[in-house]
């Protein structure tokens, strides 16, 4: 468990060019735990994140009321690939930022990460490897 009381879990990406990122990710898996996500924190580890499961996949929306620290936010397929990636949404923003299309899960990450490691749409993300 993390601090937050969350469950956490393991959780890799495979890049297009067979790179494996390995991350370990807290579960927000409660519409309360959704709804407050991130918010408050003032720091996010470069390992870290949180994952937000969406059953059945669906159009997600988020904003960044109240969230200190920028964070990438990839929003992932049913079948694990990444649809997108909203890189370094701004702290405080209400600006909704959109899957685009129905999605499983949400990620986030701390803001730049993606871009850092090379991680891009089109990558698989695995929970739970």
């Amino acid at each position: 468990m993390a601090p937050s009381g969350l469950m956490q879990v393991p959780l890799q990406i495979t890049t297009a060019a067979g790179q494996t990122h390995r991350f370990t990710v807290e579960i927000a898996a409660t519409e309360a735990q959704q709804e407050r996500g991130l918010m408050f924190r003032t720091s996010l580890a470069p390992d870290a994140g949180m994952i937000f499961p969406m059953r059945p996949p669906r159009f997600a929306s988020f904003w960044m009321k109240n969230t200190l620290i920028p964070l990438d936010l990839l929003f992932i397929r049913a079948n694990g690939q990444i649809a997108r990636i909203a890189a370094n949404a701004r702290p405080f923003s209400l600006t909704p930022i959109d899957s685009g299309e129905p999605v499983a899960a949400v990620l986030e990450l701390a803001g730049g990460r993606a871009a850092a490691l090379g991680i891009r749409e089109g990558d698989r993300v695995v929970l739970n490897p």
